[in-house]
């Protein structure tokens, strides 16, 4: 049976990082893109991590470049525009796809875990959110449009 941390997936360096190293945390898992309307959303999921790292809440950013072309840059591109543009402190990892055939095993198991609307496993767009509770557990999916304060509440009940 496949859990959360059995995953692998690579920093913005190339290097593997395994999942596991996050067990029990809250992980909130986005799909990020630094062209795109909800771009401004790495600000506000900078300050969630800022107010609740420390009791337990781990954001992990996976740029994509699957919709609309809204993330051309090369990982180093990505980071160098976090860092300067939004002081991102929390991991925003290495370019991956989130949808189709070629979609990170990662990003398979949250869309099937934790569906969409009328069911559906496709990721629509940048800056869905999955909240995976302390067990590893996928208990929610967030649509782009679903700002980080609005998640505020659910991530304090898991914390």
């Amino acid at each position: 049976m496949t859990a959360i941390y059995d995953f692998k997936v690579k920093d913005a360096k190339g290097f593997e990082k395994n999942l596991e190293e996050y067990r029990g945390k809250v992980l909130l898992i986005v799909n990020t893109a630094s062209r795109c309307g909800f771009t401004k959303q790495y600000a506000g999921l900078e300050e969630l991590y800022k107010n609740y790292r420390e009791k337990g809440l781990e954001i992990l950013g996976f740029p994509s470049n699957q919709f609309g072309g809204q993330e051309p840059g090369s990982d180093e591109e990505i980071q160098n525009f976090c860092s300067l543009t939004f002081n991102t402190t929390f991991p925003v990892l290495a370019k991956i796809d989130v949808k189709g055939k070629n979609a990170h095993p990662l990003f398979q198991y949250l869309s099937d875990k934790a569906r969409g609307v009328l069911g559906s496993k496709a990721i629509k767009w940048n800056f869905t959110k999955f909240l995976v509770d302390r067990n590893g557990t996928v208990v929610s999916r967030f649509a782009s449009t679903v700002t980080p304060d609005g998640l505020e509440k659910d991530i304090k009940n898991l914390l």
